[in-house]
């Protein structure tokens, strides 16, 4: 019991003496999204100056290039570990290629004010991350019907710069079929700057 009781009071002196700090921050940067499980398939009509006929349509999906931005809230509890809190905008969807000549290619957009909790362990100045994402559609262009809200995970890497500014890289996968069989996958690449607070 002795053993326990030291124990305990070395985690809670370790606690109260660790020097929690806050530091907000701004992200922004380039999507590279795709829409997954392709090809997709679309049905339409169609004139051949004999009337009007029913075709289906098949596309390969491609991926496209956005957006995103962004607040972060990175909250380091110890050397090696962060909390870090997100609020942001992201723009992502697909390209969408024709494979009927008869029928023209498209661009799928989907609009998303999303949230992220990120678990940051730091080596030095890199540091990996991860967590959850949900995400609220708040427009959409040339894809139908899509799902209101997406559920993913994320993955990356970042490395600071400086003090203040660093650069990531991540993968964000989401679980929810958005249309059809379709699943928002992106990856993104972009830059972070935190402002420094005093305790």
């Amino acid at each position: 019991m002795k053993k326990i009781y030291f124990l305990l009071f070395a985690l809670f002196s370790a606690l109260s003496f660790a020097q929690v700090t806050f530091n907000p921050g701004i992200r922004v940067g380039a999507n590279i999204s795709h829409i997954s499980d392709g090809p997709a398939y679309e049905s339409f009509y169609y004139n051949d100056n004999q009337g009007y006929h029913y075709g289906t349509n098949a596309y390969d999906i491609k991926s496209k290039v956005d957006f995103y931005i962004g607040f972060q809230a990175n909250i380091r509890f110890a050397k090696f570990y962060a909390l870090q809190p997100e609020i942001y905008y992201t723009r992502q969807g697909a390209r969408f290629e024709s494979q009927n000549p008869a029928v023209s290619s498209k661009t799928a957009t989907l609009s998303y004010v999303g949230g992220a909790v990120v678990n940051k362990f730091y080596f030095e100045k890199f540091n990996i991350h991860f967590g959850p994402t949900l995400e609220l559609l708040t427009d959409h262009k040339n894809i139908d019907s899509p799902i209101e809200a997406d559920l993913g995970l994320l993955f990356g890497a970042g490395y600071d710069i400086t003090k203040n500014i660093g650069v990531e890289a991540r993968i964000k996968k989401g679980f929810v079929h958005i249309n059809n069989d379709n699943t928002n996958v992106t990856f993104q690449v972009g830059m972070y700057y935190t402002f420094n607070l005093k305790k």
